[in-house]
């Protein structure tokens, strides 16, 4: 019979090829889920994973989609790694998207492009007030971040919806719950004609090289990672658990707040009742898939970019119900912190008698 052994140490192969073993879990899953539904397993991984990479075009919007993941999920990994448990970095995108909304509606046909900084830092600013909720209430009533961070998502999506269906409501917009269209000197620059690819994919990759430099080369960063892992020892040392619980949170208002600015100011061009994506919820997957590491989360984004494409895919060509997606970032998470057990503990044989074989 098969049974768990101790690993004196952790293994550093498995640390990486966790994720690798999860994915084909995922795959081999989803083949069969495939045939059950009656539908071709050839033809369903290729929507899924041949689909969202065949073209420039395909590329691009690829590119769209892991953008406003791999920034929340940078910002969520500060968290993790401070042992702050942010699960409501949806609500901060939320905040960050009406707050950016706000600042574009302000403009008019004499603006100048000096309102795009504008747009980003009100997003920023939307997402930091978000999360400095959660860690007022932490830090003054050591209230639990998990709860208070996820319920406030329910708040920033009520908010929302009163300012489309209310005050900020298109008066010419034939009665649908939506601001007016943004105007055009609003928009996120695009970095190539003909795609909706905007500057927000080089933010991103500069957020993560700056993430890496943040975590692993300076002494904040250091302090982080040492509260997260020893907070006796952090102590003892000196660094701050209230300044780690402050600076982790508001990183990862900021980055979200970003991700939501970038979104409603570029590829959907106003403020909707669907401007919460699941972005904020997905990029924990993408945070864990990608180790914390903000080289791995590049990639994982990447990934879970795909899930999101394949799926719209899925229903428009298979006929298969959009919430797949969801299936598929449920099984790689599920799958992932099974194959996470093989980092503490190897597998071993054990034969009837008790002997190893």
């Amino acid at each position: 019979m098969l049974k768990l052994e101790a690993r004196p140490q952790a293994s550093r192969l498995w640390t990486w090829g966790s994720p690798l073993l999860a994915l084909a879990i995922t795959v081999a899953i989803g083949v069969l889920l495939f045939v059950l539904l009656g539908k071709d397993p050839v033809r369903g991984l290729q929507v899924f994973f041949w689909e969202p990479v065949k073209s420039a075009y395909a590329l691009g919007e690829l590119a769209v989609k892991a953008t406003p993941l791999l920034l929340v999920a940078l910002g969520l990994a500060v968290c993790f790694r401070s042992n702050v448990w942010n699960i409501g970095a949806e609500g901060q995108f939320v905040i960050g998207a009406i707050a950016a909304g706000g600042t574009a509606l302000l403009a008019d046909k004499t603006t100048g492009p000096w309102i795009i900084p504008a747009i980003l830092v009100a997003g920023m600013l939307g997402g930091m007030v978000w999360a400095g909720i959660v860690a007022f209430l932490r830090d003054r009533f050591n209230a639990n971040e998990i709860l208070v961070s996820l319920m406030l998502v329910y708040v920033a999506t009520l908010l929302l919806s009163y300012l489309v269906y209310g005050p900020w409501k298109d008066p010419l917009g034939y009665n649908f719950p939506q601001t007016r269209m943004f105007e055009r000197v609003t928009q996120i620059p695009k970095l190539f004609a003909g795609s909706r690819v905007t500057i927000g994919l080089p933010l991103a990759l500069a957020s993560a090289a700056l993430l890496w430099v943040f975590l692993f080369r300076t002494r904040a960063g250091f302090a982080l990672q040492v509260g997260g892992l020893a907070p006796a020892a952090a102590r003892y040392a000196g660094f701050s658990s209230r300044r780690a619980l402050w600076t982790a949170l508001l990183i990862s208002g900021a980055t979200a707040g970003l991700a939501g600015a970038l979104e409603v100011a570029g590829p959907i061009g106003q403020l909707t009742p669907y401007v919460p994506a699941g972005y904020g919820f997905a990029a924990i997957i993408v945070a864990f898939v990608g180790r914390l590491h903000p080289v791995g989360m590049v990639l994982s984004a990447i990934l879970m970019s795909m899930f999101y494409i394949g799926g719209e895919l899925a229903q428009s060509r298979l006929g298969l119900p959009k919430s797949l997606t969801g299936v598929f970032q449920g099984l790689l998470l599920f799958t992932l912190l099974a194959c996470d057990t093989l980092i503490a503990y190897r597998v071993r044989w054990v034969g009837a008698r008790g002997g190893r074989n």
